[in-house]
């Protein structure tokens, strides 16, 4: 069986109303999402004995995964960050910066992505700020720079057609990841977009591999786990996606890809936490950016 969900919300979901019988062998949760379920017992302890190829995840990606630095319940999968598109054939001196949203340039010609966490977090580091801060003057000042700056210059918040929409033109800049932006513009075109990391850091996320609580396989899971980092098959991910080699290093000798951003951009990226019961505040700033004019 091989699901997808739309969301970490809704596999979570899925799994806490399984009461331990979803049938699932292997997750691919969010670093929030692993935290949680770690603190709930939703998720299996890991024999790395039978994970040899775990040895290959860099340090750097053990430094961002606080929640579980010792790979005892998950094994970290991608790491990686949003960044921002630019036509450069339609836009010029722009700033490499989240502030490229309040350049009334490109009004009506620019997208960000429709995420709580990824927008407030862009906000909040262009502020100077923690994208996982709990003081509620620095949210509040996110939300006017959002509110006041940026989306008076937006066309819309989009989560799952910014892409086509910039590869099509709609868009001039573009909020997004370059995976998915990059996947709908030919190759032939790529030297026609500029994509970059904001030099301001923005919000990191990092996904892992987990063996849920009640797991059918425990041992094929493991070495499935063990399959996905030997690094020959891990290449295979880099090239597909044209990702740095943030997580699995030795993979990098094996690919036949240039990466879209470089590690050494994320060094001061900021991993996405779980808020607790301090998201509501995030919610309640989210509404009125959303859903007031």
């Amino acid at each position: 069986v091989l699901d997808y969900f739309a969301s970490n919300e809704e596999m979570f979901a899925k799994l806490r109303a399984s009461s331990q019988e979803s049938g699932y062998d292997v997750i691919f949760p969010s670093a929030d999402y692993v935290s949680i379920m770690m603190k709930l017992g939703m998720l299996e302890k890991l024999d790395l004995s039978k994970i040899p190829n775990s040895k290959y995840i860099t340090e750097f990606a053990l430094s961002k995964a606080t929640y579980d630095p010792k790979m005892e319940y998950s094994v970290p999968y991608y790491l990686g960050a949003s960044g921002i598109a630019v036509h450069t054939k339609y836009a010029s001196n722009y700033e490499k910066s989240w502030n490229i949203f309040g350049d009334k340039r490109f009004k009506d010609r620019m997208v960000m992505m429709d995420d709580i966490r990824e927008v407030l977090g862009a906000a909040l580091v262009h502020l100077g700020y923690s994208v996982n801060t709990t003081n509620p003057a620095e949210l509040e000042r996110a939300r006017k720079l959002v509110n006041e700056q940026w989306k008076p210059n937006l066309v819309k918040f989009d989560a799952e057609s910014f892409a086509k929409g910039f590869a099509s033109g709609e868009y001039f800049v573009s909020h997004g990841y370059a995976e998915a932006i990059f996947e709908e513009i030919p190759e032939e075109k790529w030297a026609e977009v500029d994509f970059f990391l904001p030099e301001e850091g923005g919000p990191l996320y990092l996904d892992s591999l987990c063996i849920p609580k009640g797991a059918p396989h425990y041992e094929l899971a493991l070495a499935f786990i063990d399959f996905i980092h030997r690094p020959d098959n891990y290449a295979q991910l880099l090239d597909r996606f044209h990702f740095p080699a943030s997580v699995n290093i030795e993979a990098d000798q094996y690919r036949t890809t240039i990466p879209f951003y470089t590690v050494e951009q994320l060094a001061n990226y900021e991993l996405k936490e779980d808020l607790g019961a301090n998201l509501e505040m995030y919610n309640k700033a989210w509404e009125t950016i959303r859903y007031v004019d």
